[in-house]
């Protein structure tokens, strides 16, 4: 199975197009000198560096040892936006940075292309104290990796493989033991770099690579199923265990696919997870449901997020699962979408006493009344700052896969892909349907107001999510099969919701405007037919409040509409009472609706103060709690 991304695969949800352009602006808003001045200062390129101003500070300032990481990230971003848009300006100043990287890296005795010293790598051998200088390089070759993969750029794909000349001779003539305690200073994905090497030259030395950093002392137990995660380091782990997949997938060696699945036991499916989707507190995994215990001012650091979510895309392409496309849906709504790029949006004439945009946080705080912490610009560059611009330059990857004549729709987010099916270009358009019957969106749109069925259909807040799709493509009819994901949230029923006595909608699906059976299985409704050019189809799905509870507190509770985290704005500790009612009762949609604009956003009841609810996504600066304590009266 392969994943649909490129130009296959084009956004045109709204929220998404924001963040990536809000990303894209950004990389290009970071001026060359500064993203290379640890590197330039390093080859001795920086001319009269002490009368220059240091621009990026931080984790970038000269005088921290992870200096110089953040460029990877940026050039791996820049890469996959250009993939993805053909943005000519970012691959412009990307192939700039590259080149002037070449330029370091010859100065440097044509091997070494870090921004920081050799002699961090022998003081991790003896044991001296320095900050992961493994995880930084990583960085820089991944960068350059993905300006290959995704930019074409040759001559990033020579410098990594000039650069890792210098690790087989570092990694020369120690003992296994040697080679163990090494790894043991976080090596971040070492690993998958040297798995993508030999997969795109076959040359053996990265063979050798491989085995040298086979982290034995993570992978041994984690096959003979120990807890090896349990108040552990989160984001050490996750991406060797992504490079595993990689040596698997290169190498089809199967004890490398096994750690991998492996890990995934230990990590999600024994241990499970907070209502975001995230599960980690101070950076440490929780221990095995539990979170009750682990609600603090440091969850979900941003990059276990998305390393998590990239895990769960490798082991979707390998088994089909789709547990591991709910998993990446959580992630994606309640950790991606809500760390980054928020930009206030108040009525005209308001004015708020917080500041209108918020860049990126590290964590996404879950204690009562805590605030989101929004990084600066250029004077913070700790690692979430890299995974952030990674992660929004990649929305459109994680929406379509295919296998063979199968096309599996994964998430619902306004979009096209582009497919063959044999010699057939297919084209599929999904777009929701808001049931809104209004195109007036807003006090400066058109104000169209055509006469619509759903105005009287959906007099308040629909229970549904709706999905349209339409296939078009080159010939005249196409025989594959397309497999539409049934999200989790969408069998989470109950008989009665915010005061509404309409009965749920159950799933439905509509082919060319009939009604067809609902056979779903395994995770997915799938239609295998001849299809023909214009098909066009409808998904309904329930959508609905959900509670979840702590898995180690029954009274802890926790709300979703749909696969979205919902926080109430308080600013100290709320309990909520159900005076005999059904959790899932206690919200009600609250200014449900604003001009053709359905709003998720909701009140509780029941209680002498109200309480407002909104998406985590959309929370600033406003203090907000996500577990509330339930009293059952």
């Amino acid at each position: 199975m392969k994943q649909l991304s490129g130009l296959d695969v084009t956004l045109q949800d709204q929220l998404l197009l924001n963040k990536e352009q809000q990303n894209m602006d950004y990389l290009m808003e970071l001026e060359s000198d500064a993203l290379l001045q640890n590197f330039t200062q390093e080859a001795g390129r920086y001319q009269n560096f002490g009368s220059k101003k240091i621009k990026h500070g931080g984790w970038e300032d000269p005088s921290c040892q992870l200096r110089g990481h953040f460029l990877g990230h940026w050039l791996s971003a820049a890469a996959i936006h250009y993939d993805e848009t053909g943005n000519q300006a970012l691959l412009g100043k990307a192939n700039e940075i590259v080149h002037e990287l070449r330029l370091c890296q010859l100065d440097n005795g044509g091997e070494w292309a870090a921004s920081i010293p050799e002699k961090y790598f022998h003081w991790i051998a003896i044991k001296k104290q320095v900050w992961a200088p493994h995880y930084n390089v990583h960085k820089t070759f991944m960068g350059l990796l993905d300006m290959y993969l995704y930019a074409k750029n040759e001559e990033a794909l020579t410098i990594a493989i000039d650069f890792s000349k210098w690790f087989l001779r570092y990694t020369d003539n120690r003992t296994r033991e040697q080679l163990d305690d090494i790894l043991d200073f976080e090596t971040g994905g070492m690993l998958e770099i040297w798995a993508q090497l030999y997969d795109i030259t076959k040359d053996s030395m990265y063979l050798t690579l491989i085995e040298r950093y086979d982290r034995h002392r993570l992978f041994d137990p984690l096959l003979a199923g120990e807890d090896v995660l349990t108040n552990m380091h989160a984001n050490t782990t996750i991406p060797e265990i992504i490079g595993c997949a990689a040596v698997y997938e290169a190498t089809k060696i199967t004890r490398y696919r096994d750690i991998v699945l492996a890990y995934w036991k230990c990590a999600v499916t024994d241990r499970g997870y907070f209502v975001t989707g995230g599960q980690t507190n101070g950076e440490i995994w929780t221990p095995k449901h539990r979170q009750a215990s682990r609600l603090g001012e440091r969850n979900q650091e941003h990059c276990s997020v998305y390393n998590m979510i990239r895990l769960a895309n490798i082991l979707f392409t390998w088994t089909g699962d789709v547990s591991y496309l709910d998993y990446i849906e959580k992630n994606l709504y309640n950790g991606i979408l809500a760390q980054a790029y928020w930009k206030e949006d108040l009525p005209n004439g308001q004015i708020s006493s917080y500041p209108s945009e918020g860049l990126l946080t590290y964590f996404l705080p879950m204690r009562a009344g805590s605030r989101k912490g929004w990084a600066s610009k250029t004077q913070d560059f700790f690692c979430c700052h890299g995974s952030v611009v990674q992660a929004n330059a990649a929305h459109n990857q994680y929406l379509y896969y295919q296998d063979g004549a199968n096309l599996y729709a994964a998430q619902y987010f306004d979009s096209t892909a582009r497919f063959s099916i044999g010699n057939t270009n297919v084209t599929l358009i999904q777009k929701q349907d808001s049931l809104s019957g209004s195109f007036h969106i807003s006090s400066t749109s058109s104000a169209e107001q055509a006469i619509h069925e759903n105005t009287q259909r959906y007099p308040i807040q629909p229970d549904c999510m709706a999905i349209c799709m339409r296939i078009e493509m080159d010939s005249p009819c196409a025989d594959f099969s397309l497999k539409l994901r049934i999200p989790d949230w969408a069998c989470a029923r109950i008989d009665s919701y915010a005061g509404n006595p309409a009965v749920f909608q159950d799933v439905c699906f509509e082919l060319n405007g009939k009604q067809m059976p609902v056979d779903a299985k395994d995770g997915f409704l799938t239609i295998q037919r001849n299809w023909q050019n214009g098909d066009e189809l409808r998904l309904i799905l329930p959508l609905c409040i959900t509670a979840v509870a702590a898995d180690d507190d029954p009274d802890l509770v926790a709300f979703r509409f749909g696969p979205i985290a919902l926080a109430g704005l308080c600013s100290e500790e709320r309990s909520l009472h159900t005076h005999g009612h059904e959790l899932q009762t206690l919200l009600l949609h609250d200014n449900e609706r604003e001009w053709g604009n359905w709003k998720r956003t909701f009140r509780t009841r029941y209680q002498e103060t109200g309480i407002r609810f909104i998406p985590i996504y959309d929370i600033g600066y406003e203090p907000y709690q996500v577990y509330f304590p339930v009293i059952r009266d």
